[in-house]
């Protein structure tokens, strides 16, 4: 078999896509990995089956996408499999009864030589632990592979198609059916449970009631605050001797929650947190199951919350996989597995299945290079130990919160711990600092929110903005900064969202302004993030309290003026506030090196800068060239 994956975002798909590859083929599988929504999975199913009409096409939406070593969200992914011995089978089926949707779905598929079902399923309305075990109860067994249909993160409305049949709520498969064709599946779960254990006390199906007899989402409110993060911090509970993870995926005006998978009243639980050490390990090494046949295509589900919880662990791991066999699939709000003549309904996992048609004798799995490993190592004991702390701290709460006397003197020991951890090892550090922020969330979710642990957050994104700084000035002389297609209305909206924090501690906040929805320039990430986050956080030391900052993105023909303007003191020399280890304020905290290397990085990339400042107001303006490809 070979498999050819392609990404289309705009514009013709036969102009990215040769079909006469394709016309004398005849076992097409077409997977459609789609990011953009109903009416893209439709043209481009459309498209496909006009040129190829004998290709059996299945097709979702998604919460992000994989094209071979790179992760993409708002794209869609087109994954075309040539077998020469496989038979393929398509199916959908649409009822109210999700138990009963399995068992036909399974009958109208399954062969006496089926290998493997590729399933998808809406991502909001489907019961889809009753799907599977709908699936399960015609036949044990059966492989199973795919997953929840996603729509970014919205849990409103996805999509999932068979053939040209676009469909809001059901279910889709094929069957790969063959005498020699060879599958390998394997999952990864990098998500441990954390905190005291709670117990479900009312739930019907997935969706649950009461928790500790209190509602549902006030549950979250005590433990995660009201903004909870409802896919980065799920429910974990052991089934059949399996740990597993519930997310949710609903909620309701009467503070109940849905979730992926179903509950029992009676459940133990525990709130669950990404496991950093685990998540840094190359899956290529870890999965074995892999190893035992001769890959020639990897289709990878995965699940939503792994690719929104540590962005850059996530890349690390799925570019293993392609450096070996092609490499495509998405991520799923939950993820369907077999194991043990069991199916099974995952949340959090990595799950990867292997084809292969050939004979050959099975070759070495390749990992990340030695050079990647190589560079993955100066920061990797410093993930392990805060893994090992928060393991710890929660071991050390479970056995302190039995004695409730002893609670306020641990709170305060750990606090202080925190402390002096981030005290003795900041000058160390240079691994990014997003596993200490999720290192706060976990210690309001078991002690609640805190003047001093927001404090802490505000403190270590000031710290992140820095040590960010630091690295790319050690780094600059000896990496090639690549550009790519970057939305900067949208960007900048995110970097604003992350410093919002920090600026309500100052008391001010940010007005956004933009004349257009999307402006798009090319221009390297990691540069244009130091241009932004240093003009965002010196407005925040610098504009007077309870004060507005305003964030403006302006397009013009060919240019795009990103301006940050603040109501603070005149700049006294103007000449010199972009010189290294300047402060206009000595009383301000910092080295003064902040818009120096902004300085740097505009003149290396042609981009224009404005300072006007005077009694009223200071602003900062930026030119960028507008990417009309």
């Amino acid at each position: 078999m070979k498999t050819y994956n392609f990404c289309y975002e705009t514009g013709s798909l036969p102009s990215i896509i040769n079909f006469t590859l394709f016309e004398h083929e005849k076992n097409i599988l077409v997977q459609i990995f789609c990011g953009q929504g109903k009416e893209v999975l439709k043209y481009v199913s459309d498209v496909i089956l006009s040129h190829i009409p004998h290709a059996i096409c299945l097709g979702t939406t998604t919460d992000g996408e994989i094209f071979g070593e790179r992760i993409t969200t708002l794209q869609t992914i087109i994954s075309i499999s040539i077998f020469e011995h496989t038979f393929i089978k398509t199916a959908y089926i649409q009822d109210e009864d999700s138990f009963q949707c399995g068992m036909q779905l399974a009958s109208d598929l399954i062969t006496p030589n089926t290998k493997l079902l590729i399933l998808f399923s809406d991502g909001t309305r489907m019961n889809a632990e009753e799907f599977l075990k709908g699936v399960e109860s015609y036949d044990p067994t059966i492989p199973i592979c795919g997953g929840m249909a996603g729509d970014n993160g919205k849990f409103e409305q996805t999509y999932i198609s068979s053939q040209n049949t676009i469909l809001s709520e059901g279910v889709v498969g094929v069957s790969l059916n063959s005498d020699i064709l060879r599958v390998a599946t394997d999952y990864k779960f990098d998500w441990k449970p954390i905190g005291l254990e709670h117990t479900i006390t009312k739930v019907q199906d997935n969706k649950v009631y009461l928790i500790d007899n209190i509602k549902a989402a006030e549950f979250y409110d005590k433990y995660l605050g009201s903004n909870f993060s409802q896919t980065e911090f799920p429910l974990i509970l052991e089934k059949n001797g399996i740990i597993m993870a519930r997310a949710v995926i609903g909620k309701h005006e009467d503070g109940s929650l849905s979730y992926s998978g179903n509950f029992k009243e009676g459940d133990k639980v525990r709130i669950g947190f990404g496991d950093a050490e685990s998540l840094m390990k190359d899956p290529i090494e870890v999965l074995e199951n892999l190893h035992s046949i001769d890959v020639e295509t990897f289709f990878i589900f995965s699940c939503m919350a792994r690719r929104r919880f540590m962005p850059f662990l996530i890349k690390l791991g799925i570019g293993s996989f392609s450096k070996t066999a092609a490499t495509s699939g998405f991520f799923t709000y939950s993820e369907f597995y077999h194991q043990n003549g069991h199916n099974k309904l995952l949340n959090q996992t990595l799950t990867v299945v292997a084809l292969s048609e050939s004979g050959k004798s099975v070759p070495a799995l390749r990992s990340t290079n030695k050079e990647e490993s190589k560079k993955d190592t100066s920061y990797s004991k410093t993930i392990e130990s805060l893994t090992h702390l928060i393991e710890q701290s929660a071991r050390d709460y479970d056995e302190q919160s039995k004695r409730l006397e002893q609670q306020m003197n641990y709170s305060k020991n750990l606090l202080e711990s925190h402390r002096q951890f981030l005290r003795y090892t900041v000058h160390e550090m240079n691994t990014p600092l997003s596993v200490i922020m999720s290192n706060i969330e976990l210690h309001e979710m078991e002690f609640g929110k805190s003047v001093y642990l927001e404090n802490i957050e505000v403190g270590i994104k000031s710290i992140f903005s820095m040590y960010d700084d630091l690295s790319y000035l050690v780094k600059k002389d000896h990496i090639h900064y690549l550009k790519q297609k970057i939305d900067l209305v949208d960007y900048v909206r995110s970097r604003i969202d992350f410093f919002a924090q920090v600026a309500d501690k100052a008391k001010s906040m940010f007005l956004f302004e933009t004349n257009h929805n999307k402006i798009y320039i090319s221009f390297n990430e990691t540069k244009l993030q130091r241009i932004i986050d240093n003009n965002l956080t010196n407005a925040i030391k610098y504009t007077f309290e309870n004060e507005k900052i305003i964030v403006s993105l302006h397009k013009e023909n060919d240019n795009c003026h990103f301006c940050v303007a603040s109501h603070s003191r005149k700049i006294q020399k103007p000449e010199k506030i972009f010189e290294e280890f300047y402060r206009e304020e000595k009383a301000q905290d910092g080295f003064g090196l902040g818009l120096n290397l902004v300085k740097r990085i505009c003149k290396e990339e042609n981009v224009k800068i404005t300072l006007h400042s005077d009694e009223t107001i200071t602003s900062f303006s930026y030119q960028f060239k507008v990417d009309n490809a």
